[in-house]
């Protein structure tokens, strides 16, 4: 922990059951790679509910890959949330928005509560600052427009302009949340695109990365058949004689 970290609350961390760093080129091959075509592979290993409901880029366009640093938001109560004062050494969200990374997206448990903000673009400027990946949030943000123009991937189901505290306790961070209907445990990898955002558990990231790689492109051999006038039959999927025409394709590039 970095020396200006240790005066900014106490730590609150999960540690997670597989602590293997990621290949050097996983984030970098998964940029390239859709949130569509990440969630077929996913659902080839059975698992079906990666994708957090109802986001959207504030910025349409946005691509995020990152690491997950979670927030966990409970309902806002009135002795503890509206007295006015807010400690920055002790109030959950902002020792958390002191302690993401490089590379991480802040990934916030809104509860599916659009009725006021749970981020604005002072702290989301504060994140960019810090080098951070992305945010997502299965809630409202405030300052809308705002938040897109810092250039950093912003995701979220709805603009407020209202608080986090009217409606919001910061409770914990670094901690197991439910986002959009989804579990994500800190360390898992974010992707994010149009489409919305898919939480690639950590330990099939490397899998991922290079298998949707692969998918993407034999895709790209597929819609260009497509576009050339080729009947799907045969071309999606491949049969026998177009897999062996995207090998000759594939050895050309």
């Amino acid at each position: 922990m970095a020396a200006s970290d240790a005066a900014i609350g106490p730590a609150r961390e999960y540690s997670m059951p597989d602590t293997q760093p990621l290949a050097t080129d996983t984030i970098e091959k998964l940029r390239r790679v859709s949130t569509a075509t990440i969630t077929t592979l996913l659902a080839q290993r059975g698992l079906r509910k990666a994708t957090i409901a109802g986001v959207r880029p504030a910025t349409p366009g946005s691509k995020m890959v990152g690491e997950a640093f979670t927030l966990r938001y409970i309902p806002s109560r009135e002795d503890l949330d509206w007295t006015g004062k807010l400690d920055n050494l002790t109030d959950a969200q902002r020792v958390a928005i002191e302690r993401v990374g490089p590379g991480q997206v802040l990934v916030m448990d809104a509860r599916g509560d659009v009725s006021s903000g749970s981020l604005g673009a002072i702290l989301a400027t504060r994140l960019m600052m810090r080098g951070a990946a992305g945010v997502v949030t299965d809630g409202a943000v405030r300052d809308h427009r705002e938040i897109g123009d810092t250039g950093m991937p912003v995701f979220c189901r709805a603009a407020h302009p209202g608080a986090n505290k009217v409606i919001f306790h910061p409770q914990d961070f670094g901690v197991p949340i439910g986002c959009g209907g989804v579990a994500v445990f800190p360390g898992d990898i974010l992707v994010g695109d149009d489409d919305g955002v898919v939480v690639v558990p950590r330990h099939l990231a490397d899998a991922l990365a290079s298998e949707g790689a692969e998918m993407e492109l034999k895709e790209e051999f597929i819609v260009a058949r497509v576009r050339a006038g080729r009947s799907i039959v045969g071309t999606y999927p491949l049969d026998e004689a177009g897999l062996s025409e995207y090998e000759a394709w594939r050895a050309t590039r």
